[in-house]
């Protein structure tokens, strides 16, 4: 899931309109549009206010975790996280089980469980 795909996921589940969001933030709804469609780059601190809004870290928006509230353990560096960006795209996007195609629960799921794989790699490798 993008950046801007996320975004428009909790937007959408907060039940949020473009003009809503960004009356929040303080920028036009043709940028919220931009963002969501991934056409335009977020400043850091739109990203910040992003994540105060829907109650969400950083981490989650950038797509270096999975969990909305989780976050990429203090010692993770940037090499760490986009590593680990690269191997969830690799490991779980177009999963299937028995030839069937997995939900978008189900490859959440898997999602969680690779990222927690992936970390307690990484730790060992930075021990």
């Amino acid at each position: 899931m993008t950046k801007g795909q996320r975004i428009a996921e909790l937007r959408q589940s907060n039940k949020m309109s473009q003009s809503e969001l960004a009356k929040a933030i303080k920028v036009s709804p043709s940028t919220i549009g931009m963002w969501e469609t991934d056409q335009r780059a977020i400043k850091d601190n739109d990203l910040i206010s992003l994540a105060n809004i829907f109650n969400v870290t950083v981490d989650y928006l950038l797509g270096n975790t999975t969990s909305k509230h989780g976050k990429a353990p203090e010692w993770a560096n940037d090499q760490d996280k986009k590593d680990l960006k690269v191997f969830l795209e690799e490991n779980s996007n177009d999963m299937t089980f028995g030839g069937e195609g997995l939900s978008d629960e189900e490859r959440e799921q898997v999602r969680r469980i690779l990222e927690g794989f992936f970390w307690e790699k990484q730790k060992r490798k930075h021990k």
